[in-house]
């Protein structure tokens, strides 16, 4: 999984800028600003990163079932887990 980091916690303007977000074509350990926010793309997290994050208490764990992203919050940064191309071409077909 692909993971891009969004340091806000500001939910509504992280919600506005969403697409935007996953629109963006970042590369590995590549870092922007939009809209005053810092977005920066931590490359590849393995699957136990999301199954050891979603059982702390202080994050809180959201789903867009559609296309398979998985959205982190705690603290000041929201993490959006896109699943990577093989694991895209596994869930589509």
């Amino acid at each position: 999984m692909r993971c891009i980091s969004v340091y806000t916690d500001n939910f509504e303007l992280f919600s506005d800028m969403f697409e935007q977000v996953i629109e963006i074509n970042l590369n590995e350990n590549d870092e922007r600003e939009l809209e005053g926010i810092t977005i920066s793309d931590s490359g590849e997290v393995p699957e136990h990163y999301l199954e050891r994050m979603a059982k702390k208490p202080e994050v809180v764990v959201m789903k867009d079932k559609n296309r398979g992203i998985t959205i982190l919050q705690h603290g000041k940064v929201f993490e959006i887990l896109i699943p990577s191309d093989e694991s895209e071409a596994v869930t589509a077909g």
